[in-house]
């Protein structure tokens, strides 16, 4: 008998995105095939029993640089295929095996309606959180962050907020214009962000007002040692409820060349995921990875160095829900 009758092989699974049928556990699909999903969690809308939904927020019109970040969740999405399916470092774990976590899609937005872009992305992202998931979004210009923060807030009150990034984004305009350098500011003025439980870590540029926040400048980041950075956040910070906001340039242009604003100095990826590993005491509440701009990047350097950041957040939720 032909061996091949004899030892039929079994189709191996493919695009798990759409036709998976649970929503915990790995998937054993090739990193190169398939459907792009986030980790190549299932796409969908149905939120029953999620814990967790990653949603893309393809904006990148408040840009003062180089725009591209409008393609952010498509290129931490593709990045993000070939992290999946073994247990993650450095958590040790498979992160599925806890927490229930879907790709929730892209915000819809009318790119030629700049002014409705705050209010429809605040009014989908309130759908999410109202329903009890945790929210982890995907730039998008820093712009972005402002009506994320507003949403949270809607439920969980003034937060703390943990910002990665090279800039302060403390530059007000009472006009309220749509623009990625200001967003702290408005939150801060607001009353959506605790300052003085608030914290900024990589920051090497300048900017009129630090609005009450703690800055841990890059240099500081090797004066300090990692060690000191996390005891930094977690002191600042304490029992706060807490969104992290993560902008990739906080990484230096050689570990992230594909943004919109690089500056020399930066973390390095190693630097950055090192504190974020060490972050899990802290109350997250939601978080996002934002100014990701595939174009200026040859080999997905900065799509692999944000969709590693997003996978740090999830790890860090699993670990907490194992408590």
């Amino acid at each position: 008998m032909n061996e091949m009758l004899k030892h039929p092989l079994k189709p191996r699974e493919t695009d798990s995105a759409v036709f998976g049928h649970d929503l915990m556990h790995g998937s054993h699909e090739p990193m190169y095939g398939g459907v792009l999903s986030f980790m190549r969690r299932r796409l969908t809308r149905n939120l029953a029993g999620v814990d967790v939904a990653v949603w893309g927020i393809p904006f990148d019109a408040a840009v003062s640089n180089r725009p591209g970040a409008r393609f952010g969740p498509q290129g931490v999405r593709r990045a993000s295929a070939m992290l999946e399916g073994d247990p993650q470092y450095p958590f040790r774990a498979d992160p599925f095996a806890r927490l229930a976590v879907v790709d929730y899609g892209d915000c819809s937005l009318d790119y030629g309606r700049h002014a409705d872009v705050p209010r429809q992305i605040e009014g989908q992202a309130r759908e999410v959180i109202d329903q009890g998931a945790k929210l982890l979004s995907i730039g998008g210009d820093h712009y972005v962050t402002w009506p994320l923060l507003k949403a949270h807030a809607r439920k969980h009150g003034p937060m703390a907020l943990v910002q990665f990034d090279a800039h302060q984004d403390t530059w007000f305009d009472e006009e309220q214009r749509i623009d990625h350098g200001s967003f702290v500011a408005r939150a801060v003025r607001e009353g959506i962000i605790l300052p003085e439980r608030s914290i900024q870590i990589g920051i090497r540029t300048h900017a009129p007002d630090t609005c009450g926040l703690d800055i841990v400048y890059g240099e500081d980041v090797a004066t300090l040692g990692i060690k000191g950075v996390i005891e930094r956040i977690k002191e600042r910070v304490g029992d706060a409820k807490t969104y992290l906001t993560f902008d990739i340039d906080c990484l230096d242009p050689a570990c992230a060349p594909g943004t919109g604003t690089p500056v020399a100095g930066g973390l390095t990826s190693r630097e950055a995921l090192m504190i974020l590993r060490n972050l899990g005491s802290l109350d997250i509440v939601g978080g996002d990875v934002v100014e990701v701009a595939p174009a200026y990047d040859h080999a997905d350097i900065t799509s692999i160095a944000g969709a590693t950041v997003l996978q740090h957040y999830l790890g860090l939720l699993a670990e907490k829900k194992m408590i």
